[in-house]
């Protein structure tokens, strides 16, 4: 009788032991579980935010009162919500390099400033004007079908303009490094041979051929005190050669425009980044064109749309708290 009330308590701490250890593995599983749909329903939130963001942008491009219209100009807007806040980044493609309408001077005096050897810059130059013209003539260290061929490649260049700057990745010499550095600051929808640089971020005036680097810093907070103020955009100082600014060209001119900043048209590329109050963040990249005619239910065209690609780093960062405009209060937009 001993013998067998042993061996029941023995089991019985066997079924007590397996049932402890089945209870901990569920519990853990249904925390797991939780944090799943946590996380899930926070990112779905930061996201909602974001997109909150990107349609206030398109609302603040078409503000009558041009003093309190968004510049397109790489400045950044903040909206505060209750648990939430998200900052947003509007580029005009005007005030970056076309890839398809820039020449060989401004590409060259894009790619000067590229992390790569100054041999490989001067081939990446050429071998992006042999991809886009429309014969089969190689540029100096440039690139046609035969140089693919022999690179091993298995396609030859479009001899068109490009399509898109993803398109950039397959000219002959691009790696991925080149690629990240020069993706900001490269357009193919400006269709113009300059860059506007009353429209031009900070990034990109940086890298222009012809720019007084010294002026750069100077005429960013001159610019962003005048849209703080709702005052016109400063003229800019930074023009190495002093005749362009007369309309006069030369060998050392650099390759740019100079508009009063003031329109916001053509195609516009719009970051908005939102951050919850526990640390969530969500971010979309976004490429929007005011159609030409007023015909449609939508002001905007949206012709590129991204969810938490890899843009040039968080716009929540000190760096960029230098080129934040306004912030705003969630109920100034409720009406």
């Amino acid at each position: 009788m001993i013998r067998s009330g042993g061996f029941a308590l023995v089991l019985v701490l066997w079924v007590l032991s397996l049932l402890a250890i089945m209870a901990g593995s569920f519990a853990l599983s249904m925390r797991r579980e939780a944090g799943i749909v946590t996380g899930s329903s926070n990112n779905a939130q930061a996201m909602a935010v974001a997109e909150s963001g990107l349609a206030i942008a398109e609302l603040m491009l078409m503000n009558p009162d041009q003093r309190q219209r968004w510049r397109t100009d790489g400045s950044i807007y903040q909206l505060d919500y209750a648990d939430s806040k998200v900052r947003v980044r509007l580029l005009s493609e005007t005030g970056k390099v076309d890839l398809n309408s820039a020449d060989q001077s401004l590409l060259q005096g894009l790619m000067f400033h590229a992390p790569v050897d100054v041999e490989l810059q001067t081939r990446l130059v050429n071998a992006i004007l042999d991809w886009r013209d429309a014969d089969d003539l190689v540029h100096i260290e440039g690139a046609e079908k035969e140089e693919y061929k022999d690179a091993g490649l298995s396609y030859r260049p479009r001899n068109k303009p490009f399509q898109s700057i993803e398109e950039l990745q397959l000219v002959l010499g691009m790696n991925e490094q080149t690629f990240k550095w020069i993706e900001n600051l490269v357009t193919v929808y400006s269709g113009q041979p300059k860059v506007d640089v009353t429209q031009a971020a900070k990034e990109v005036l940086y890298v222009l051929p012809g720019m007084d680097a010294g002026l750069i810093d100077q005429y960013i907070a001159a610019r962003r005190e005048s849209a703080i103020t709702g005052l016109p955009a400063p003229t800019i100082p930074v023009v190495a050669n002093p005749g362009v600014a007369s309309g006069q060209t030369g060998e050392n001119a650099p390759a740019i425009a100079i508009n009063d900043g003031t329109e916001q048209k053509g195609v516009i590329t719009v970051v908005a980044e939102a951050q919850l109050d526990d640390g969530t963040t969500a971010t979309i990249k976004a490429l929007i064109k005011k159609p030409d005619s007023p015909a449609g239910t939508s002001p905007f065209q949206v012709l590129k749309w991204q969810r938490n690609t890899a843009v040039d780093g968080s716009l929540f960062v000190d760096e960029k708290d230098e080129l934040l405009v306004r912030q705003y209060a969630e109920p100034e937009f409720n009406d």
